[in-house]
């Protein structure tokens, strides 16, 4: 978790604020999307994760990217901005925030899977018909309008 986030938190406990980030859909040859079963949650989610000062949100798209699973990307391709009530989220601990989520897709990937940063428990492509059933509430918005 970023400072910023955590300095935020020791001031407001876990009331609800407004957090930006990104989020990346990464698909195979195969047309599959890789998804990210949480370690804090365990649920399955897409990768992604809050903006950190300074970073654009294509940068914290990268970053995240990599930090949760290892992969680069030549191109990160701008899908759209969401917000609202539908990108409410409670984390286990009780903190609660408002996303407003940049959504990339990203094409020309490099590298190998791994599972660097202690958020996931497992990272694994599905075929959208087969995509896991506890899907994170922001994952499957995201899912079901664009892909």
């Amino acid at each position: 978790m970023a400072e910023y986030v955590k300095e935020i938190r020791e001031l407001i406990g876990n009331r609800p604020f407004i957090l930006a980030g990104s989020t990346i859909v990464v698909k195979n040859e195969r047309d599959e999307i890789l998804f990210q079963h949480r370690s804090d949650t365990k649920e399955w989610g897409l990768p992604g994760g809050a903006m950190e000062m300074g970073e654009t949100l294509e940068q914290t798209a990268e970053r995240e990217l990599y930090e949760e699973t290892g992969l680069k990307a030549e191109t990160l391709k701008f899908v759209d901005i969401l917000s609202g009530k539908d990108f409410y989220f409670k984390y286990p601990n009780g903190d609660e925030v408002y996303n407003i989520i940049a959504v990339y897709l990203a094409e020309g990937i490099s590298g190998e899977l791994q599972m660097n940063d202690g958020e996931s428990i497992e990272l694994r492509y599905f075929a959208i018909p087969d995509r896991p059933s506890n899907l994170d509430g922001r994952a499957k918005n995201i899912i079901e309008k664009y892909f």
